[in-house]
């Protein structure tokens, strides 16, 4: 009778599993986050908060996470082609971003690679449109889902996870700019 149950619980829990594996499989190969806002300023102003990577200090939801992160500049801290790094405690991890497209007061493309706590390489833009008196920011982020993010996706919800920080930063930012 024991041994009965026992095989059953385990060929219960090896379905479960299964079933798990096999729908994390199921899951998109990519995945997408974005938030707006709207800001009471002019694009080119906004617009200079976001490309100019000293600029992020002020507005970042990141930056205030680890008072001992290290960062980095290249020379050109503004622009295609500008570079930030930074290293930090586990809040913050490890990373690097370029600016790979500025198109000014309208557009700022990102190319992100994370090195800890996990590796990932995605893409940020931010995109501005004029509204009135006002300027319509979207923050949205996107990339690969790896099997092992689709498998935590079951679990965690990246949207929520990350959109609450786009949300924090791009209030930051329009309590900066409406300054």
């Amino acid at each position: 009778m024991l041994k009965k149950i026992l095989l059953t619980t385990v060929a219960v829990v090896v379905v479960v599993v299964a079933a798990v594996l096999i729908l994390a499989a199921t899951r998109p190969d990519t995945f997408k986050v974005e938030r707006s806002a709207s800001i009471k300023a002019p694009p080119e102003k906004v617009f200079a908060l976001i490309n100019d990577f000293p600029s992020w200090q002020s507005w970042s939801p990141w930056e205030g996470l680890d008072p001992n992160m290290k960062r980095t500049m290249s020379a050109t801290t503004a622009g295609k082609g500008a570079v930030y790094e930074w290293d930090g405690n586990n809040d913050v991890g490890k990373g690097r971003m370029e600016i790979a497209e500025s198109t000014p007061p309208s557009k700022v493309g990102i190319q992100l690679a994370f090195y800890r706590p996990f590796e990932a390489h995605n893409v940020a833009e931010f995109t501005l449109v004029p509204e009135g008196d006002a300027t319509k920011v979207t923050w949205t982020m996107s990339g690969p889902m790896p099997y092992v993010s689709k498998l935590m996706g079951l679990f965690f919800d990246m949207d929520k996870m990350i959109g609450k920080d786009f949300e924090a930063g791009l209030a930051k930012m329009k309590s900066v700019a409406e300054k």
